[in-house]
């Protein structure tokens, strides 16, 4: 027994300075590391928030003129303006805290009265202005002091609805939800400029509601953009970007059409005879894989999604409120392509009926807080609000926002009583 307990004392020991010389080198570099892990995100939010907190923005709220007859392909121009990829250098990033430009484009209605906005950048303001012009002839951006800064949430005088919005799309795949793109003014023919009275604007029911919205009432649209950029890192490619949403895209026509990633050959291949059959597409088919490739040509956003409707208890009226708003994203949504749903995990009355999980509907109004917060500082893609957001084209982006022409006809729609002219060059001085 005395030669096994010291036989044991002889292993433990061993055992004891065959570790202590292993791990005592390396725990400065794993304490490092932890630290490392810990402290490094506080301080990227850190500096991004000092940035933030720093800057000055602005809030443009332009005014149609009576009579308007561009199409959305004007809003996609003014789109691809606002595309600036550029997130800066590593030291730009992480100690000055700079990161895309972003904009927030917004469709309000005060109490029936519907309103377009733009909060940008105070150092971005002109060229903002500058490009609507260009684009928009007739229009009038003028700088207005932010409508959200008044309001608050008081649940003993008002009641409110908050959500946030996601493709109808779902996939294990976090990006092939994105690939399918929703039914743009394209399909509905106004690329074309057809005349106002043949015009089916998807976006007119949007404006018809809003417009209906009576006294002690308001509600919010919300697309906040920045430009989309190769993010996600390969697996097999080290210090090289990919962008799964184009390569999910370029998968998705290639499974359709029957072509091999390699060779390019779309078909199936005999094999007795070695010749390749072509595929055979449905027309459904041929007009996902076109509005596929029409979609991946153009440059891309991501783009979250937020709407609020906020008003006096007495006047809520929750059918035509909460269901004006979701119906108003019906009009972009197809079967066999994409459209916008609520996403359900956020905001949402999850204790609804079950008084006792909620006292008082506390969590309910917190929620509802944090979301009436997040609009009021136009943040989706950063702590400390972020959340899950959508990639679209400059195309689907200029379908759910643009300036509707004549054809919406809606009393509460802002427009400019009459146009503006240069005076004539031969006027005596």
């Amino acid at each position: 027994m005395n030669f096994i307990t010291a036989l044991s004392s002889l292993l433990s020991e061993q055992i004891i300075t065959t570790i202590r010389d292993l791990v005592i080198p390396v725990m400065p570099m794993l304490l490092a590391y932890i630290l490392f892990k810990l402290f490094w995100p506080l301080w990227v939010n850190y500096v991004r928030s000092d940035t933030f907190s720093r800057r000055k923005y602005s809030v443009l709220e332009v005014k149609l003129p009576r009579e308007s007859f561009r199409s959305p392909a004007a809003m996609e121009l003014f789109l691809n303006s606002l595309h600036n990829t550029s997130d800066g250098n590593f030291f730009a990033q992480y100690w000055k805290g700079e990161k895309r430009p972003g904009y927030s484009l917004e469709i309000i209605s005060v109490e029936g009265v519907v309103k377009f906005m733009i909060y940008t950048e105070d150092q971005r303001k002109n060229g903002v202005m500058a490009t609507l012009y260009s684009q928009f002839p007739g229009i009038e951006v003028i700088e207005v002091p932010d409508y959200t800064r008044g309001i608050h949430f008081d649940p003993k005088e008002s009641k409110m609805y908050a959500a946030e919005f996601i493709f109808t799309k779902e996939d294990s795949n976090k990006n092939l939800e994105h690939v399918y793109p929703i039914k743009t003014y394209i399909d509905y023919g106004l690329d074309k400029d057809p005349k106002e009275e043949f015009k089916v604007d998807p976006m007119t029911p949007m404006i018809e509601f809003l417009g209906s919205i009576g006294p002690n009432q308001q509600v919010w649209f919300q697309y906040i953009i920045r430009a989309h950029i190769k993010e996600v890192q390969g697996t097999h490619m080290y210090f090289k970007k990919t962008d799964p949403y184009k390569d999910q895209a370029k998968k998705v026509i290639n499974e359709m059409m029957g072509r091999d990633p390699k060779t390019k050959i779309a078909g199936v291949k005999d094999k007795v005879s070695g010749r390749i059959t072509p595929p055979t597409l449905s027309d459904g088919e041929k007009e996902i894989i076109k509005a596929i490739e029409r979609n991946m040509a153009k440059p891309a956003f991501d783009v979250g999604i937020r709407v609020i409707y906020i008003a006096k208890k007495s006047v809520f009226d929750k059918p035509n409120g909460i269901g004006g708003i979701v119906g108003s994203f019906k009009h972009f949504s197809t079967e066999n392509f994409n459209g916008i749903k609520p996403n359900g995990d956020k905001y949402s009355a999850r204790f609804s009926g079950v008084p006792w999980q909620d006292y008082k509907n506390l969590r309910e109004n917190k929620q509802l807080r944090n979301a009436l917060e997040a609009y009021k500082r136009r943040s989706f893609f950063y702590d400390p609000v972020k959340s899950k957001h959508v990639i679209m084209s400059t195309e689907e982006l200029a379908t759910i926002y643009h300036f509707p022409g004549g054809v919406a006809a809606t009393p509460g729609l802002t427009r400019i009583p009459s146009k503006k002219y240069e005076a004539p060059s031969n006027l005596p001085i």
